[in-house]
């Protein structure tokens, strides 16, 4: 299980915040939002962490935008590593665990 309740903020790195508005349309701010609304669904990424470990998130925006996201943490802070809209399966999940969505 991911425990957030040590991480104080975010670490952008701009190749990763350009690479996301660029393949999905994603904002920098629509990542953070998605921290900071409930439900979240928080999971490890055993497959993707090499040297670092991984996770991912399904959550959403204010606007309801339904985002899967990639991230680590780096010294208390969140650093995405990818954002992008919710598959269809993500989406079946999402809604699973978190009724009346």
């Amino acid at each position: 299980m991911v425990d957030l309740s040590s991480v104080d903020g975010f670490e952008w790195d701009e190749g990763n915040q350009s690479k996301n508005w660029i393949k999905h349309q994603v904002l920098t701010a629509e990542c953070e939002e998605v921290f900071l609304n409930l439900p979240l669904l928080l999971a490890g990424d055993p497959q993707h962490s090499q040297g670092k470990q991984r996770f991912y998130v399904l959550g959403q925006t204010n606007s309801e935008r339904k985002l899967f996201i990639s991230f680590t943490i780096l010294t208390n802070k969140i650093r995405v590593i990818s954002a992008r809209d919710m598959s269809r399966k993500e989406q079946q999940a999402y809604a699973k665990t978190n009724p009346g969505i």
